[in-house]
């Protein structure tokens, strides 16, 4: 049996989360929640996963020092960031900082299913 890419979910809101896990389950995806970073970097760091999808605006911890987290443990999942705030030179920022992709939100489907397959090198099982 083939295994389902793993997605893991940063968000700190919980409508995300169930928006996002209905629609990459519907693709063939699985999907792992976080809402808090050091979770999330402690989940990665035991065990890598297919892709995070990495929110910027959460309180305490960013999706910044998410990123730097990431980098200083050597973490090797790729991350794709989603953001609904937009801002001048940040895609530059976080691509510099490793992420893969930079998408703002609301998230277009097509467009997420798209970094999320050239970021894990695979297609979805139902095709958009």
């Amino acid at each position: 049996m083939k295994r389902l890419p793993v997605i893991a979910v940063l968000d700190d809101e919980p409508q995300l989360h169930k928006a996002l896990r209905r629609l990459l389950v519907g693709h063939g995806f699985a999907v792992v929640n976080f809402e808090h970073g050091r979770d999330a970097l402690a989940a990665l760091e035991a065990q890598p996963m297919d892709c995070l999808l990495l929110d910027l605006h959460m309180p305490e911890f960013t999706g910044f020092d998410v990123l730097e987290g990431i980098t200083a443990r050597r973490i090797t999942t790729p991350v794709i960031v989603l953001t609904g705030h937009g801002e001048p030179n940040t895609a530059q920022r976080v691509i510099a900082m490793g992420a893969v992709a930079y998408l703002t939100k609301p998230v277009d489907e097509a467009a997420l299913l798209s970094a999320i397959s050239e970021a894990t090198g695979t297609a979805s099982w139902n095709a958009f």
